[in-house]
């Protein structure tokens, strides 16, 4: 069913949010309070990415679905104000 958020689901949106993980790279200045806070978004990005795959373990599909959707926010706020080098895929991120 379409409203369902399955195994299959989950699996599709966890690969989603790992690829958006592992393609951005932090471009705000180092020393800058911008780079304190692109390492602040991704940091938060990471820690609900691992909130996510802990309720999942647990079988808690609702709630890691809830955590990818907050991990992703994060990166994808963070593409949006500049924070990130995203490479223009607007394909995993809002931009362009």
């Amino acid at each position: 069913m379409e409203n369902e958020i399955t195994a299959k689901k989950l699996d599709k949106y966890f690969k989603i949010t790992g690829e958006a993980l592992d393609l951005l790279k932090i471009v705000a200045p180092s020393k800058t309070h911008l780079n304190t806070i692109a390492k602040d978004y991704l940091d938060m990005a990471k820690r609900y990415y691992k909130d996510a795959e802990h309720f999942k373990k647990k079988g808690d599909f609702v709630t890691a679905f809830a955590a990818l959707n907050y991990a992703h926010g994060w990166l994808d706020a963070g593409a949006r104000i500049g924070l990130f080098d995203v490479n223009h895929d607007s394909r995993l991120f809002t931009v362009d």
